[in-house]
């Protein structure tokens, strides 16, 4: 009987699993590119394929291509950009913070761009538009910033427990306020319950050009720190032995989270479950290395809410929100994932 070479019983389970990362990551561009491609000829209207085609193709002044060009398409684009967004944001939130089932809100992101919706619709009183879109990355923005700035004092400086519960905190007092804003002025809860349900519905290029630009330095800056973020997990005093600096990366990683959620929710609405379980189901499939978890996520993110997205337009004639379905979705799945034992942490 031959015995294998130490070194060569070790190298089997590393190939075994790039080998699983680089499938996972091609079937993962050809359904981002399948769904895609699908939720142009899915929706309402009762528009045939056919003529969904001609549309794409040529813009002929017709009501198909109207509905077409003007909604669907910047309605898929904005879902796989919001997805892209979700997913890298929690993605690092949960590096950031070692908790492989934390989420993007824990920041009080999304409870900043909420309020600052709700006061931006009751004092204007005119219903979203772009203009609403930056109000609410300025919310999100200003959150992060008082977030990180009480998170970080003391001694012990911005350790992940005193983040989250900053953040915590802080989003309970925004939603607060939100709450007390919709329940006095119900007006003001009609123009943005659609938005505040996390919804993709009538959603155009003007909304889609004004959050690109954040979401694309957030992608850059999340791109730019697996490595930083797989020494993280090791501690902060094992990540300083391997000439890394957990306060820049994670100052870099809060910005990042902060530019991405907060466009997202800018755009799309505060979309449960998305951020918080891809990151955490790409890890019981490839593992926790995060220069693996970071682009899968960016992948996986929008097919998730795509398909969400498609089956909300299908299930019921006056569509359900994607955030609603992404909870239906969502909950069973993270509940099945968490009680596998071989679910991995970080």
């Amino acid at each position: 009987m031959t015995i294998a070479p130490p070194s060569a019983t070790a190298a089997r389970p590393v190939t075994t699993m790039l080998r699983r990362r680089i499938a996972v990551a091609a079937v993962g561009v050809a359904l981002l590119a399948l769904l895609g491609l699908a939720s142009l000829f899915v929706g309402s209207g009762g528009l045939a394929p056919p003529d969904v085609w001609r549309a794409l193709q040529r813009d002929d002044g017709s009501t198909t291509a109207l509905l077409v060009r003007d909604f669907r398409v910047p309605r898929t684009l904005i879902a796989i950009v919001v997805g892209v967004a979700l997913g890298l944001a929690g993605a690092i939130i949960q590096a950031i913070t070692r908790n492989p089932l934390a989420d993007p809100g824990i920041l009080g992101v999304n409870a900043g761009a909420y309020a600052a919706v709700v006061v931006a619709a009751a004092l204007f009183g005119s219903s979203l538009s772009a203009g609403h879109v930056l109000l609410a990355l300025a919310g999100a923005l200003l959150a992060s910033l008082i977030v990180y700035g009480i998170g970080t004092t003391g001694s012990a400086g911005g350790t992940p427990t005193k983040l989250v519960l900053t953040g915590t905190a802080l989003g309970a007092v925004l939603s607060g306020v939100s709450y007390a804003v919709t329940l006095t002025m119900p007006e003001v809860f009609d123009k943005i319950r659609f938005w505040s349900a996390g919804s993709l519905q009538n959603r155009q290029f003007d909304t889609l050009w004004v959050t690109l630009p954040f979401i694309a330095v957030g992608v850059l800056i999340a791109l730019a720190l697996p490595r930083a973020l797989n020494a993280l997990a090791l501690g902060d005093d094992a990540a300083v032995a391997l000439g890394a600096r957990p306060g820049i990366t994670k100052f870099a990683g809060i910005v990042s989270v902060t530019l991405l959620c907060g466009a997202a929710t800018a755009a799309a609405g505060p979309i449960a479950f998305v951020g918080l379980m891809v990151p955490h189901a790409l890890r019981s499939i490839v593992g926790p290395d995060q220069r693996w978890i970071l682009p899968l996520s960016l992948l996986a993110a929008p097919i998730l809410l795509l398909t969400a997205d498609m089956a909300g337009r299908v299930v019921v004639s006056n569509e359900l929100p994607a955030g609603v379905v992404t909870a239906f979705i969502g909950a069973p799945v993270l509940i099945a994932l968490t009680r596998r034992k071989g679910a991995r942490g970080l």
